[in-house]
């Protein structure tokens, strides 16, 4: 192992390079721009794949726009509900800021709704207290709601939706992490007004950069092509009724994407298959816990990474210099853009044990991090209204995510598994 660093989730292309045929296919012809016949057969793949429904023997009935990134797919949906200046958005807090920050690009205000401790995801009795509360203050129910499939895992879809429909508020999934994830047998991103999806390099399948938004209908999906394309109206020069954004995908990235979904069902069998390994080998190791899904039948979480729970009292070595040295780069890395800290320390971070475990884990060759540190406890959203009940606060100070894509065979679980152990004093 000592030659070979074990990543979270690296892009795995197909065995038999599909990607590299349809990309060839797009200079051959010279389709090298956004749009073009990878787009179109993309699209119609991710749809053939979201409208199945393993419980019902008649297919849904969804559409899909290729996107440049799964952050404008948020973009446009809150757009398409609607969400203007002024305007109110729920949104789960533990979360990566994608989900967050389209909201602010409209001038609208996140709140921010903390989760409940078996899912990790959007607590449905804090979104109700939250929306009755920001109707007696500010007169006016919150424009939309945004879910979370965090870390694959899928939310309280029954619940939410209930919740949503009776006082009529739209929601938008955000599946970005949760791509091919069901509930009751149904493809995550499908059950609300729009569902939406991420591609990047690091997901359950890649285009290397580019996202795609799930739409309930031909009007939905024309409105939301129109909006990626710039709005442009039908005048045989460019007219413009509505402000528009270049939002659509490459031809290119959508090749590579093409070859991807030959291979989906593959990586999400694979990403199980390690979180089951996980939660044998670790087991019996004393203050470490492996996060599940709830065992009641309704959920069907894709694992996009793997995650375990620290205990702290858990003792690492190295742990009494946790946290001694400011972070030169960005952990995981950030297209190699971070912003230097002048501190070690923040008000809210992972415990000692935990970092201890990262910087001991990074040394044996293995990429390993803490899990989102909640929306609401970042200094960006400080004013931000927020429903908290302590639950991903706790989780964000002793969570960490474990190598899980389809580079990590069973040798390397084994290794991690044992490099946990070996991690810990006692």
């Amino acid at each position: 192992m000592a030659n070979k660093r074990i990543y979270l989730c690296l892009a795995h292309m197909s065995e038999a390079g599909l990607e590299q045929k349809y990309i060839k296919e797009a200079f051959d012809t010279n389709w090298v721009v956004p749009l073009g016949p990878n787009v179109n057969g993309f699209e119609a793949d991710l749809e053939n794949f979201v409208n199945e429904n393993e419980n019902q023997n008649e297919k849904l009935a969804k559409r899909v726009v290729a996107l440049s990134s799964g952050t404008a797919a948020v973009h446009l949906a809150l757009i398409a509900c609607g969400v203007k200046a002024g305007d109110e958005v729920c949104v789960q807090s533990f979360t990566f800021c994608a989900s967050s920050h389209p909201i602010t690009y409209l001038g609208a205000t996140p709140i921010f709704i903390d989760s409940e401790k078996d899912t990790w995801n959007m607590d449905p009795d804090l979104l109700e207290e939250a929306i009755k509360d920001r109707i007696a203050k500010t007169g006016k129910k919150p424009k939309a709601i945004v879910t979370v499939a965090l870390y694959g895992m899928p939310y309280n879809v029954d619940r939410i939706m209930e919740i949503a429909n009776r006082y009529e508020i739209p929601v938008i999934e955000d599946a970005a992490e949760g791509f091919g994830s069901r509930w009751k047998g149904q493809v995550l991103g499908t059950f609300g007004k729009y569902g939406v999806l991420s591609f990047n390099g690091n997901k359950m399948i890649t285009t290397s950069g580019g996202g795609a938004l799930i739409t309930n209908n031909e009007d939905e999906w024309r409105e939301i092509m129109m909006y990626a394309t710039q709005y442009r109206e039908s005048y045989p020069y460019y007219q413009h009724e509505k402000i528009g954004f270049n939002y659509r995908m490459s031809n290119i990235c959508a090749g590579i994407g093409r070859g991807q979904m030959t291979v989906a069902n593959d990586h999400i069998a694979h990403h199980k298959k390690v979180q089951k390994m996980y939660e044998e080998l670790l087991a019996d190791v004393k203050g470490v816990h492996v996060h599940a899904q709830p065992a009641t039948g309704e959920y069907d979480s894709n694992y996009w990474l793997c995650t375990i729970t620290i205990d702290p009292e858990v003792k690492i070595k190295g742990q009494e210099n946790a946290y001694k040295t400011i972070v030169q780069g960005a952990v995981g890395g950030a297209a190699g853009v971070i912003h230097v800290a002048d501190s070690a320390t923040t008000d809210c971070q992972p415990n000692h044990n935990v970092e201890a475990l990262r910087v001991f884990m990074d040394a044996a060759g293995i990429e390993a991090r803490p899990v989102w540190k909640p929306m609401h406890k970042q200094p960006v959203y400080k004013n931000c209204p927020a429903y908290t009940n302590g639950v991903s606060e706790a989780i964000f100070k002793v969570g960490m995510c474990l190598p899980a894509g389809p580079y990590v065979s069973e040798e390397d679980v084994k290794y991690i598994a044992e490099t946990i152990k070996s991690a810990i004093v006692g």
